[in-house]
C-alpha cells in the first residue's frame, strides 16, 4: 500500500517525451555541472577512477529519500575501489522548489554526502543520458578516453527495505567490472518519481 501511495505522489508531473538516451555499450559524454560547494565538476576532473556510479536523484522524491542511505553506502563502498558516486539533480526547481540549489546544499550537509551533488540547470545532461526517474542509475566504465555505459536502471529490487533486496543490481554490476568480468544484468526498470521537466 505504501508503494502505491508513493507512486501516486511521484508520478504526477510531466513525463519526458519518447525516451531517448544511452543504452548499454554506448559511449557517454562528459559533462560540467555545478556542485553543492559551488565548484564545477566533470568526470574527467575526478582523478584515479575506473568508472562512475552516476545517480539521477533529488531532494523531494520519496523514492530518492528511501534510497538515500544506499546511495551514500555505494559511494563509501566503491569510491576507494575506483567507482565513486556522482549524483545529479535533474528537476526543474520552479516546479519543485524543494529541489532548488540552496535546498540541495542543505540536504548534502545534513546527510553528510561524500560525493558530488550536481544540479543540471538546463536538463541537457539528464536528457542526453535518457534519465526518466529519480533515482535512475548509470554505471560507467572508463576505457582509456571513453566512458562506456555498462548498466542502467534501479539500485536494487526493494525500495522499502534494503535488507530485503535480493537483487543488488548496481553492486553486482560494479563487482563484475572490478573482477574484469562482463555485467550480467545490463538494464532494469528504474522505479521512482518522474523527472520534472521545464
Amino acid at each position: 500500500m505504501r508503494t502505491i501511495i508513493l507512486a501516486l505522489l511521484c508520478f504526477t508531473g510531466i513525463y519526458a517525451s519518447a525516451q531517448t538516451g544511452y543504452k548499454p555499450g554506448d559511449d557517454a559524454k562528459d559533462f560540467n555541472l555545478k556542485n553543492v560547494d559551488g565548484r564545477m565538476v566533470s568526470l574527467a576532473g575526478l582523478p584515479d577512477t575506473k568508472g562512475y556510479i552516476v545517480v539521477f536523484t533529488c531532494n523531494h522524491c520519496p523514492f530518492s529519500q528511501a534510497y538515500e542511505q544506499r546511495i551514500i553506502d555505494l559511494d563509501k563502498k566503491y569510491r576507494t575501489l575506483g567507482y565513486p558516486v556522482v549524483a545529479i539533480n535533474p528537476n526543474d526547481p520552479v516546479k519543485v522548489p524543494e529541489d532548488g540549489f540552496d535546498e540541495m546544499v542543505k540536504r548534502s550537509a545534513q546527510y553528510g554526502y561524500t560525493f558530488p551533488y550536481l544540479i543540471d540547470e538546463t536538463q541537457e545532461v539528464s536528457k542526453r543520458f535518457g534519465a526518466a526517474r529519480t533515482p535512475h542509475v548509470f554505471v560507467l566504465r572508463r576505457d582509456k578516453k571513453k566512458l562506456v555505459v555498462e548498466y542502467i536502471g534501479a539500485i536494487d529490487n526493494n525500495t522499502e527495505d534494503a535488507g530485503k533486496a535480493d537483487k543488488k543490481y548496481v553492486e553486482d554490476a560494479v563487482d563484475a567490472l572490478l573482477a574484469g568480468k562482463s555485467v550480467e544484468v545490463k538494464e532494469t526498470k528504474a522505479i521512482g518519481c518522474t523527472i520534472k521537466w521545464k
